[in-house]
């Protein structure tokens, strides 16, 4: 079997830099959303990072043309039925992602292979609802998509040699460096990222520095891109509980309980940059201090 094709279930952040990279490689693409207006957004964001690469002299007009050409988009699940691969990229719950994969095992022909981007749910946990769990496998990107190089590429306990064989080349031609992982929670990234999270929470617990020195800190100390208050609120402070949720739940290790601190500001609709605020304050356009996070 060769992809040549493949459908993208959820047109958020994740699954738009998803699609913008594997149509950019040549595959084509028709991503999936509930809405016109969410596809439509992401199509248009798409456009837009393209347009930008365009200006620069990165990529001609006849390729931003053809890129474009190739991505497709759709409100019918239904549609999955003439895809060699469906990649899922939708919110971070066990529930959710199990219910569209039953709907996608109904519609999709067998030889269908189903990836999710979950970046902390056991893969083995959702295949167990499916009639193709050899054909089930975890592709975790990393924000943002058309930037990070890694995937890890996780393999379930039913999930087959071959499976595995042709996601690690599509992995290749995509421009990205698969890395082959068991599965377990968080796999191997998030799962070394919670713990220094979780250590750099109980450090603002316990006074040792505030939010932006910590981020400082870990920034220029450990020559990291961002803090992780400021990946927090990059990546959305809901997808950041919900991966402390699941390395909880499936590891009952206290370390990873989720921060309560972290749980009121999600509560309170505060989930990072996509909502204005989170742990710092985004609403003037430029990144400045919340004073009343600060412990």
């Amino acid at each position: 079997m060769e992809i040549k094709k493949l459908m993208m279930v959820g047109s958020g952040f994740m699954g738009s830099g998803i699609a913008q990279v594997s149509a950019t490689a040549g595959y084509k693409v028709h991503m999936f959303d509930i809405t016109e207006e969410s596809v439509g957004k992401a199509k248009a964001g798409i456009e837009k990072a393209l347009s930008g690469s365009v200006k620069k002299g990165k990529l001609s007009e006849e390729q931003f043309n053809a890129i474009m050409g190739r991505i497709t988009t759709t409100t019918n699940l239904a549609d999955a039925k003439d895809y060699d691969l469906v990649i899922e990229a939708i919110v971070e719950n066990l529930n959710i992602k199990v219910d569209v994969f039953k709907k996608l095992d109904e519609i999709c022909p067998p030889e269908t292979i189903f990836a999710s981007n979950t970046s902390s749910i056991p893969i083995s946990q959702i295949a167990t609802a499916l009639k193709r769990p050899d054909k089930f496998i975890g592709m975790h990107f990393f924000s943002p998509v058309p930037v990070m190089k890694l995937v890890e590429i996780i393999k379930g306990l039913k999930t087959s040699e071959e499976t595995c064989a042709l996601i690690k080349d599509l992995t290749q031609k995509i421009g990205k460096v698969g890395v082959i992982v068991k599965d377990g929670p968080g796999f191997l990234v998030n799962r070394v990222n919670s713990a220094l999270i979780a250590e750099a929470n109980k450090c603002l617990l316990e006074g040792v520095a505030s939010i932006e020195d910590i981020d400082e800190a870990i920034r220029y100390g450990m020559n990291m891109p961002m803090g992780p208050f400021e990946l927090g609120d990059f990546v959305g402070l809901d997808v950041a509980l919900a991966v402390s949720e699941n390395m909880y739940e499936n590891t009952k290790n206290p370390m990873f309980a989720p921060f309560i601190t972290l749980n009121k500001l999600v509560i309170s609709g505060d989930l990072g940059r996509k909502t204005g605020k989170g742990w710092y304050d985004y609403t003037s356009g430029q990144k400045k201090i919340r004073d009343d996070v600060n412990i």
